[in-house]
């Protein structure tokens, strides 16, 4: 229908009014539409340095303290889908996380951060994440978790590579937890064993802490920059000296020089920061040099940031900024301490109570300076920003129950469990058992039923124990019977122990009808397995007086030693199973056991993996990662100790029970061959160790080649040795592997007299075994700029008549030499019994005319049995003369078919000064042979020859040879 023509007015009047409204409508809900423009610290895309400059002026001086420590926590709230938590039950559960039987499921505790972190996201002003942190000492602190062997078990794999698998399955447990950041690894170096936390740390050496603690960190924190949801941020605790507490009492001061710091506590923190790039670091408990550590610029900036170039931040260790009010009285009051410790460099406060919550006032009141807050606050958001909190906050409650404690992890738990565990002793080789031959076996002591694995765990909700493990492995292939024996403490068995105060020992008396029925039990059985040692509550954290750990002894403790004694006295085969934290001065088992195994806390699959070693599933392969002593009394025991060190005991030794490195094999090894190449280089270049390793028994298995180094002369005392390099490698029967090291020249680089790290121009001394007590040397020379080698400068003469060469050719009938003198030598010089004779006989080699025949007979009384001939080539016996423009030895020999030893004798070698000849073999057979020896043999330029020995060592008895053709050219 037409319109009319007043409409068709009506409608162009109204048209121009009503598109304008319409325009200004769109406009106005384009407008509401239109998102504001995203601030530039949630663009994922800029540079973290620009996000948090960004973030920092937007921030108000409340916002910024609550970023320096953990008072959101007193204010949870959440925004839960899932409806699982409130925000009191929240508060609950976080509030709950310290106390040790709390059952935060993984699913559970995925959804409770999930929950807070969306708050935290969505309901604050500006939106930052927080983080969570956690322990992980070995394995997620958190139930559920997996559950690996303690610390000092890892360390006891000798295997970095193996570490790091362990620590990536951690950080992937704890961050698909909702986890961010936890405080591991321990980097503290172990040196007395009466320090309850001795178990969490990685061992007494520097060097070997250092590589399991680089593999730890890599393993939490993943090989990229940025720290992705599968990782998590670690931490190298406890900075800086805390091994080794005045006393073995925790938190005690570590007061030693910056030399023996530097040379022994710092290397495996420098490590984690400069080649594993660790996030953050925890200050330590004690003082430094009357500085606790809290309050230690020097530590925590100029050597920490300044020197190492850490970027990361550094907290606080519980309430160790209270400390500096409460025990150390190095500040006033908490505002006092709050200040020394920002100004040293502690940049966030973990304590429970936070103390840094008093910096608003005291920075409105001009006691503490914005910026250094700022400094701060930058460092912390810079690690949020570096484990993309802000991007990707959330985490996959399904996936978390999935991977905690998932099968793959698990079997990850046994490897580690098998690799960690130590053969100490093995009489008459009775280990492996072979089940065929056992009727009935006997599982005995107070550690062979509950699960132990040691401090800072929860229930991992499964685990094996070591009775468990063997009945299993056992079934119904044998009888098994069991008996606890004795309770060591009155606290709850297992990792709930750790946790109780007010820990008493067990009345021995209420043991005696208990360790009667154990005694019986090993009567009736062919073996007796006895399971001993220490519990989560005799060597933990001493945090308190009413929850102490550390001790005074390293003795079995409670009847513990009387059980020991009693099956022992049934005699039965005796095999005893160590679970502990600390070495402990066990000289009857020792002595007595028909077997020992060092077990530390094996973690969730120790029964197991024991079990299989038990009965030659699995060849033992660890080794001890610190010294054994026999008694407390002969702390500090550990290998790398200086030169003086050396004095034994009135009627006792310092020699320790098991040295550091030690652990048996049901297979045997042989090391050979070992070799530097070159053997002589300048400051700065590099040189190859080699050593050949032979698998000289009937079982595959597992050996770990470990270098030490000590170098001869310096300005400054160095260690008697120190590891410098280890490898484990596994060997099929009768399979050889050559090994190398790598001599870098930071391996070189010592502390000197002016506290510069530097190579000193000497002899190096690299010592290659499968212990510290077990070990064959080569020598390496490093020769300075203008050619000095720290040796002292050749002094004797050039002998007249050494131009040829040629020493004696014996064709003129007589014992004669072109220099020098022929004697008849043995053990006679010095209060033996031996005898030798010399003289020409005809024909020599080569059909010369005659040769030197060397005859005699070693006869047993003197210290060194030996006899044989001595060639000296100085004017008067013994006396040093220089040969070093010669290369080496060169002779025929021919005698009887036994082995002879060529010695060389040197001025700073000669048996009188402190080192033993250099010797090597070499065999007179019915044939005439030639044998060329080049001076490097010896260890020896020959600038201070004084004697060559052609002798027979040790074999009583008659010998006869002859050697001919003696040239030194």
């Amino acid at each position: 229908m037409a319109m009319s023509a007043r409409v068709r007015t009506l409608s162009l009047r109204l048209c121009p009014a009503l598109l304008l409204i319409v325009f200004a409508s769109v406009n106005a809900l384009l407008a509401q539409e239109k998102p504001a423009a995203t601030p530039p610290y949630k663009d994922a895309a800029l540079p973290i340095s620009d996000r948090v400059a960004d973030l920092l002026t937007r921030m108000t001086l409340e916002e910024k303290i609550e970023q320096l420590n953990w008072g959101w926590q007193q204010k949870v709230d959440v925004v839960d889908p899932t409806k699982t938590y409130t925000a009191e039950t929240a508060r609950q559960a976080l509030g709950a996380e310290w106390a040790g039987d709390i059952q935060l499921t993984p699913r559970k505790a995925a959804i409770l951060r999930n929950a807070v972190q969306r708050y935290q996201i969505e309901k604050t002003r500006l939106g930052i994440p927080v983080m969570f942190p956690g322990e992980a000492l070995h394995g997620y602190m958190e139930y559920g978790s997996t559950s690996f062997p303690q610390a000092l078990g890892l360390a006891s794999t000798w295997d970095p590579a193996l570490v790091k698998r362990i620590f990536t399955a951690i950080g992937e447990e704890a961050g698909s937890r909702g986890s961010s950041q936890v405080f591991s690894p321990v980097l503290d170096i172990a040196r007395d064993p009466r320090w309850g936390r001795t178990e969490e740390t990685l061992g007494e050496d520097p060097y070997l802490v250092s590589r399991m603690g680089v593999a730890a960190i890599e393993g939490l924190q993943g090989d990229s920059f940025l720290i992705d949801r599968h990782h998590v941020l670690a931490t190298a605790k406890h900075f800086a000296v805390h091994g080794m507490p005045e006393g073995g009492t925790n938190t005690a001061p570590g007061n030693y020089s910056e030399r023996v710091i530097r040379e022994n506590f710092f290397p495996p923190f420098q490590a984690a920061v400069q080649e594993a790039h660790v996030g953050s670091v925890m200050a330590s408990y004690n003082e430094i040099d009357g500085v606790p550590s809290h309050a230690n610029r020097w530590l925590l900036d100029r050597v920490l940031r300044q020197e190492w170039g850490f970027d990361g931040y550094i907290s606080s260790d519980d309430d160790g900024i209270q400390m500096l009010v409460a025990t150390h009285h190095v500040a006033r009051d908490m505002n006092d301490a709050t200040r020394l410790a920002l100004d040293a460099g502690v940049d966030f406060d973990v304590s429970e109570v936070p103390v840094y919550t008093n910096l608003v006032q005291q920075v409105k009141a001009g006691a503490v300076a914005i910026a250094q807050v700022d400094r701060a606050v930058a460092r912390v958001l810079a690690t949020k920003f570096l484990l993309g909190l802000f991007d990707h906050p959330y985490v996959d409650p399904d996936y978390a129950e999935r991977i905690n404690n998932g099968p793959e992890h698990r079997q990850l738990a046994l490897e580690a469990a098998r690799k960690s565990i130590v053969l100490l002793t093995n009489n008459k080789n009775l280990l492996p058992l072979d089940l065929a031959k056992l009727k009935t076996i006997a599982v005995i002591g107070p550690n062979a039923a509950d699960l132990h694995i040691g401090g800072y765990s929860r229930d991992p909700g499964f685990g094996i124990s070591v009775l468990d493990g063997i009945k299993a492995r056992v079934g119904d292939k044998a009888k098994l019977l069991y008996e606890k024996g004795c309770k060591i403490t009155t606290a709850p068995e297992g990792y709930r122990g750790w946790w109780a105060d007010n820990v008493e020992l067990v009345d021995t008396k209420s043991q005696v009808d208990s360790i009667k029925a154990a005694a019986d039990a090993a009567r009736k059985a062919d073996v007796a397995i006895v399971v001993v040692g220490e519990n989560e509550s005799t060597n933990r954290e001493a945090w308190a007086e009413t929850h102490r750990g550390d001790r005074d002894s390293l003795d079995l403790l409670g009847a513990q030693n009387d059980l020991v004694k009693a099956v022992i006295d049934t005699g039965k085969p005796v095999i005893v199973l160590l679970i502990n934290g600390r070495p402990l001065s066990v000289n009857y088992i020792a002595e007595n056991a028909a077997a020992v195994f060092e077990g530390w806390y094996m973690g969730e699959m120790g029964g197991q993996a024991f079990a299989e070693v038990l009965f030659g599933d699995a060849n033992p392969g660890g080794k001890l990662p610190i010294t054994f002593p026999h008694t407390v009394g002969a702390l500090p025991d550990f290998y790398n100790h200086k030169p003086s060190d050396h004095r034994s005991y009135e009627f006792s030794t310092r020699k320790p029970l098991f040295a550091f490195g030690s652990g048996l094999s049901y297979t045997t090894f042989k090391f050979d061959n070992l070799r530097v190449e070159p053997q002589q280089i300048l400051p700065g270049a590099t040189a190859k160790v080699s050593v050949e390793i032979t698998n000289t028994g009937s079982r595959e298995g597992d050996e770990v080649a470990q270098l030490y180094l000590h170098q001869r002369v310096a300005s400054v005392t160095q260690p008697v040795m120190k590891l410098t390099g280890f490898e484990r490698v596994t060997l099929k029967p009768g399979e050889k592997r050559n090994v190398e090291f790598a001599v870098t020249p930071e391996m070189l680089k010592i502390w000197d007299i002016n506290m510069q790290h530097a190579i000193e121009p000497g002899v190096f001394e690299f010592m290659v075994g499968p212990n510290s007590d077990d070990t064959k040397t080569v020598k390496l020379t490093v020769a300075g700029l203008n050619g000095d080698t720290g040796k002292p400068a050749a002094t004797a003469p050039v002998p007249a008549g050494s131009e040829s060469g040629v020493v004696s050719t014996f064709d003129d009938d007589k014992v004669a030499a072109n220099y020098g003198m022929w004697i008849a030598a043995g053990d006679s010089m010095s209060g033996g019994k031996s005898k030798s004779s010399i003289a020409i006989v005809e024909p020599g080699a080569q059909g010369s005319k005659g040769a030197l025949a060397v005859s005699g007979e070693n006869i047993a009384g003197g210290p060194f049995v030996f006899a044989g001939a001595l060639f000296s080539p100085g004017p008067a016996p013994m006396q040093p003369v220089n040969l070093s423009g010669k290369k080496g030895i060169s002779f025929w020999a021919k005698g009887d078919g036994a082995t002879y030893t060529l010695l060389v004798l040197t001025e700073a070698r000669s048996g009188q000064s402190g080192e033993p000849p250099a010797m090597t073999t070499f065999v007179a057979g019915p044939e005439w042979k030639q044998y060329t020896f080049p001076f490097s043999t010896f260890e020896t330029d020959g600038g201070d020859l004084s004697g060559i020995g052609f002798i027979r060592v040790g074999n009583l008895g008659k010998f006869q040879f002859a050697i001919d053709q003696v040239e030194i050219k």
